[in-house]
């Protein structure tokens, strides 16, 4: 374990130690399942984003020819500060 100091607002305390209470652990072993809850979320939602990305890839035709954004970025970017 890596000890480590936050601050919290006073209604987070008086909500984390209830909750502590009612499952019975510490106030520690409570901010840590809500940390976890956290990472796992935002590493599920990244992993959403990243398949409703790849689903799309190919999907629709390129009125614009604009095939060559990978390759001329840089070329587009000069053209949209101009």
């Amino acid at each position: 374990m890596v000890r480590t100091q936050i601050q919290l607002t006073e209604q987070q305390a008086r909500r984390l130690k209830a909750e502590a209470r009612q499952l019975g652990v510490s106030l520690a072993e409570v901010i840590r399942i809500y940390v976890e809850r956290g990472l796992a979320d935002s590493t599920s939602d990244r992993l959403a984003s990243y398949e409703r990305a790849s689903r799309a890839i190919g999907r629709f035709h390129d009125h614009d020819r604009a095939r060559d954004t990978s390759s001329r970025h840089d070329h587009y970017l000069d053209d949209a500060f101009r």
